[in-house]
């Protein structure tokens, strides 16, 4: 038994100072993760501050059409939310792509965001990782790979992002709220998570202590015609292999806007902004979906279990886009 202490907060504030000040405190809400960790061994904080009592799981309409949702709204209850189901249906289907119903009932969006790699290695404490021990090694590179990065990868770290909901984000344009212990900022939600370089061991940009209040969803008028896609191993409970977030604009024929984002290839949800470049007032074509997944494409550095991803990103992004330009598209 490796013994902790337990608060309950009181107000955001304290919250924060409190965990700001000790580099062995940390937040407690659904617990999805962390409690799984602490479990494995992973991680053994001496100090939980729980701040599930904070009213921070509120899901309102903000002015001009946007959404706001409370850092400790549940994921189920952000999924059956009638707005976020008729305003941004990527982001629905990519909650309900994750985990388990009874998972969903507890995990939070805070949680969803801040959740880490499921890199067997990662989880395994007798195998070097330099995600879990800066310097130690990564066991993954000369191991088992099928569920490992081909993109923005590097010789520290090939851990992917396991969160389908983040990849929704990213293509949503969606900002993150954080309270620090100096005031509020706001960071891009495709902005939050870090490639790995030489520092995987930090998975976000975020510093110790800093808390996310809530995310912010932009009006998005066309995001109402969108759509998440995930290809993992089995029907339900299992991460991606490769999933696509997809949201399309199409006028006389021509691609007005675009927002894409990947799962599944990177240590951070991979935002496609080469593909969105070039489908930018395009035909909406097949042709050119698949070159522009091409494009996109084109630097991915496959490992020895995991070629495949690449095809399947290629043919989900062309067929998820198909699908939304409408039926007869060239």
């Amino acid at each position: 038994m490796i013994p902790f202490e337990y608060r309950r907060a009181q107000d955001t504030e304290t919250a924060v100072a409190t965990v700001t000040g000790n580099g062995r405190a940390a937040y407690l809400a659904g617990g999805t993760n962390l409690v799984d960790h602490m479990k494995l061994g992973l991680t053994a904080p001496e100090v939980l501050v729980d701040i599930t009592g904070l009213a921070l799981d509120g899901i309102e309409e903000l002015p001009g059409g946007g959404i706001r949702l409370g850092a400790g709204a549940r994921n189920s209850d952000v999924a059956a939310h009638p707005l976020v189901r008729a305003r941004y249906p990527v982001l629905a289907r990519a909650l309900l792509s994750g985990a388990s119903g009874q998972l969903r009932n507890l995990a939070t969006v805070g949680g969803n965001l801040l959740q880490r790699t499921r890199c067997v290695y990662f989880q395994d404490v007798t195998t070097p990782c330099n995600k879990r021990s800066p310097r130690a090694g990564c066991s993954a590179l000369d191991g088992y790979t099928r569920y490992h990065a081909v993109l923005g990868a590097s010789s520290h770290c090939v851990a992917v992002h396991p969160s389908d909901m983040a990849v929704a984000l990213a293509a949503l344009d969606a900002v993150v709220r954080v309270r620090t212990a100096a005031g509020e900022r706001t960071v891009p939600a495709a902005e939050l998570h870090r490639l790995p370089g030489e520092h995987p061991e930090r998975d976000t940009v975020l510093d110790h202590g800093e808390l996310i209040t809530a995310v912010d969803l932009p009006p998005m008028r066309f995001a109402a015609h969108s759509r998440y896609r995930k290809a993992r191993d089995r029907a339900a409970f299992a991460f991606a292999l490769v999933s696509v977030a997809v949201a399309l604009d199409v006028a006389d024929g021509r691609v007005r806007q675009v927002r894409i984002a990947f799962g599944g290839l990177a240590h951070k949800p991979w935002r496609a902004r080469v593909a969105e470049q070039a489908l930018s007032g395009a035909p909406a074509e097949t042709a050119e979906f698949r070159a522009a997944a091409e494009a996109e494409l084109a630097d991915a550095v496959p490992l020895r279990d995991n070629g495949f991803k690449i095809p399947v990103a290629r043919a989900m992004l062309v067929s998820v886009l198909r699908e939304l330009a409408g039926e007869g598209v060239a």
